[in-house]
């Protein structure tokens, strides 16, 4: 099959499937770059710093669904790889209506009490509006990013990275043109910056099911029993929900640490938000190297081909290294540039530059983090990588909070650092602890 990659080279079946993930990240992560790099420029620090201060709240939503779906995503790779592709309809089917429905309601309520939860994050009052305007409308596109993520995850089982990355495409170019349009031409601020965004994010959505269901005839469905499959919603909710809930846990203490940032001042929120905005970009080729390695080890799993997917392991850290190394002399080199070109000021950049510098001396850690972890849930483990990243945050954000006297601001980047050596160890120990039940045999 063509999207197949139980056969030949692994090294370029793990590419050839991670470039597309890796390029859709980039134009996804474009949203939150084009509306920072626009307002910052057009509004000022001060919008900037309110979309800054929000950031982890609405991340939270995304985090829940996208970690739900990527257990969804290795479901349907063994599906795949066991000869069963025809039973992808109905985990299409029914995490469509689920997700969408949820988040649905949770989104509406969220729009409705925006106000109330900028008070408990202690958001700056000179912030807070275009705070306000920017997450109650973002609330909007949230539900559509459940149906999306879903159709990504099916996708991506089938060994098929190229079309969420086309939808993408056409969103960032949708979203560059209504950014000049509402922020530059018509100056509705923050506001006009969500509102591009979630028209983006709808025609993302709707580009990727006309896609799906025209190139992939088995995965139309029919109004009826196909909406919702029991048996396929009970796997979907064994292999989504343990993820989901450690992206939430994750997020959840993101917005604890977002109200711990906020306590710096303004200023030191407007650059390392805007830090962390150019750093999830950059990391993006680790994260999809290590969802390239699930996806690769999970069809090999269904195909009963446990050998190939140890070697997709051993392939993916290598390469995870190399990326890893690179994206670290690229801060180094140009960080305080990058911050630079979001319209800080001259201080801003200069708090930017110092917290670069200490976290990516770390990127190598988590990259083999992430490679490890990817085995795993391809192995479908995803309990285990669930209670870790939560393990990962209590570290993280006991660390920040006890850590401060010492480094000041700067914690921030050495309690994300400690926490990602922490997520290594666990994942290694886990998959040091199968490698010894499975009799004279080696998962690492």
């Amino acid at each position: 099959m063509k999207n197949d990659m139980t056969q030949g080279n692994i090294a370029m079946a793990l590419t050839r499937f991670t470039i597309p993930l890796v390029l859709s990240g980039v134009f996804q992560q474009l949203f939150n770059w084009v509306d920072a790099f626009i307002v910052g420029n057009v509004e000022g620090e001060l919008a900037l710093a309110g979309i800054g201060a929000v950031t982890a709240t609405y991340s939270m939503f995304v985090m829940i669904i996208v970690g739900f779906t990527s257990g969804l995503s290795v479901l349907a790779a063994q599906r795949f790889g066991m000869g069963r592709g025809e039973e992808l309809k109905y985990i299409l089917a029914s995490f469509s209506l689920v997700l969408g429905g949820i988040f649905l309601v949770i989104c509406g309520l969220g729009a409705v009490f925006t106000q109330q939860l900028l008070v408990l994050l202690d958001t700056p009052e000179d912030i807070f509006q275009n705070a306000e305007h920017y997450l109650r409308i973002m609330f909007a596109g949230i539900p559509f990013l459940a149906v999306y993520n879903t159709f990504c995850a099916v996708l991506r089982g089938m060994g098929d990275s190229r079309a969420p990355f086309l939808s993408v495409l056409v969103c960032s170019v949708i979203n560059v043109a209504l950014d000049l349009i509402f922020v530059a031409g018509l100056r509705l601020g923050t506001a006009g910056a969500a509102a591009a965004t979630v028209l983006s994010q709808i025609a993302m959505t709707v580009y990727l099911t006309a896609y799906t269901f025209q190139r992939y005839p088995v995965l139309q469905l029919r109004f009826g029993r196909e909406l919702f499959h029991r048996e396929t919603a009970g796997a979907g909710s064994r292999f989504g929900l343990p993820p989901a809930i450690q992206s939430g846990t994750t997020s959840f203490g993101n917005i604890l640490l977002q109200r711990f940032m906020n306590g710096f001042g303004e200023q030191t929120v407007a650059a390392i938000t805007t830090a962390y905005r150019v750093d999830t970009v950059l990391l993006l080729p680790i994260v999809n190297f290590g969802s390239g390695i699930a996806t690769v080890v999970a069809q090999n799993i269904g195909a009963g081909r446990p050998e190939r997917a140890r070697q997709a392991l051993k392939s993916g850290m290598l390469m995870i290294v190399g990326v890893s190394v690179c994206l670290t002399l690229i801060i180094l080199l140009a960080g305080e540039f990058l911050i630079a070109m979001f319209g800080l000021t001259p201080e801003s950049v200069e708090i930017g530059g110092h917290f670069f510098r200490r976290l990516a001396s770390f990127y190598v850690v988590y990259g083999l983090a992430m490679a490890v972890r990817g085995y795993l849930e391809g192995l479908g483990d995803m309990t285990f990588s669930g209670i870790a990243g939560i393990a990962g945050l209590a570290v993280r954000i006991t660390a920040s909070y006890t850590l401060a006297g010492v480094f000041g601001q700067m914690v921030i980047a050495y309690a994300e650092a400690i926490s990602w050596l922490v997520l290594l160890l666990l994942y290694l120990l886990r998959c040091a602890w199968k490698n010894r039940r499975q009799a004279g045999t080696s998962n690492c």
